[in-house]
């Protein structure tokens, strides 16, 4: 089959013809590094929201001084009763679904090029110019901070994802004030150095069918997030893995509950203190997962570098070398660095 000419992954899962993995989406997982989810070590964290605003100050501190190892040893962790609705999850993943279900034609409207700061994006793999493996995936992006932008197809998609986009910043500003906390800093200490008034926030959708040799095929390759945190959520499917002590461990997680990943500027903030999760999207031949993924970053200005208050208090050196966030996306995204760590980059 001419994968050359696939617009989109859906249809090409759809196509009767397909029983294989075309040659061009190939790509082997070893069975050999997955964690064995009963292992006790693998326990995935979970943070309980409603302990960190609304509980006593006793619970509070338990709570941020429990991220302190969880943001160090794991750099992700599950949370619950984070205060968004059920209902609005679940229109959140429906109207993403309806997107994904228009003609390819309508759908083609949103395709963009490569720049990182585009308003909308809208296509299949990654970059199909510089991927030597293409992805069994579609995705859109929206950017919804510090302007608000939205897809203008479905009808429904707008007022949704407006209402979405706002609610999870709160819980992602929320988390970020306890890791602030948990480092001994003002609880706005990375709100207001990393300038999150203008903060990059998008809202990314991620569109994975089923796929006839699923252990054959990748929806997306192991990576790090170039943001902050990012808030992941998902239909009832399975399919996100995280790297955890040399394995990769299949998350699963509660209904309405958000998924959350310390990203890069994270950990060059923190000099290496606090994790960027490498993590990864796998498939199945059975339905199709849909994930909707908000990465929270700083403002694109913002020029990134260890915490000088935290070079102090543990009497170290920066190990990473101050850069601009848009500069640090737009490496991310070159070819070179195609499943790498880009840390490897900017070491000091």
């Amino acid at each position: 089959m001419d994968t050359l000419k696939v617009t989109s992954i859906k249809s090409l899962a759809e196509s009767p013809a397909l029983n294989s993995v075309p040659s061009t989406y190939a790509f082997n997982i070893n069975p050999n590094e997955e964690a064995d989810p009963n292992d006790p070590e693998f326990t995935i964290p979970i943070v309980d929201m409603s302990l960190l605003t609304s509980g006593s100050p006793d619970q509070r501190s338990k709570i941020i001084h429990d991220l302190i190892k969880i943001c160090q040893d794991w750099g992700f962790f599950i949370t619950i009763n984070h205060g968004v609705p059920e209902s609005l999850m679940k229109a959140m993943i429906d109207a993403c679904h309806g997107f994904f279900t228009l003609p390819d034609k309508e759908k083609q409207e949103f395709k963009s090029g490569n720049d990182v700061l585009e308003m909308f994006e809208y296509g299949t793999s990654f970059n199909p110019a510089t991927d030597k493996v293409l992805l069994w995936r579609d995705f859109f992006k929206v950017r919804v901070h510090p302007e608000f932008y939205s897809l203008y197809k479905p009808s429904c998609f707008s007022e949704i994802s407006r209402e979405f986009s706002k609610r999870s910043r709160e819980v992602a500003l929320e988390i970020t004030r306890a890791i602030s906390e948990s480092l001994g800093l003002e609880p706005n200490y990375i709100y207001d150095a990393m300038n999150m008034d203008r903060g990059l926030q998008m809202l990314a959708a991620n569109y994975y069918p089923p796929c006839p040799q699923p252990e054959h095929a990748i929806g997306i390759p192991h990576h790090t997030d170039h943001g902050l945190i990012t808030l992941l959520i998902q239909n009832e499917m399975n399919g996100l893995q995280v790297e955890h002590n040399g394995k990769w461990l299949t998350v699963d997680g509660p209904t309405n509950c958000f998924f959350v990943n310390l990203a890069d500027q994270m950990q060059i903030l923190t000099n290496g203190k606090y994790k960027s999760v490498m993590h990864r999207a796998t498939l199945n031949n059975k339905a199709t997962r849909i994930s909707i993924a908000i990465p929270h970053g700083p403002s694109v200005d913002t020029i990134i570098a260890p915490a000088p208050e935290l070079m102090e208090k543990e009497g170290e050196a920066p190990k990473y070398l101050a850069m601009n966030y848009k500069e640090y996306i737009k490496l991310q995204r070159s070819g070179k660095i195609y499943m790498k760590y880009t840390f490897d980059h900017i070491r000091a």
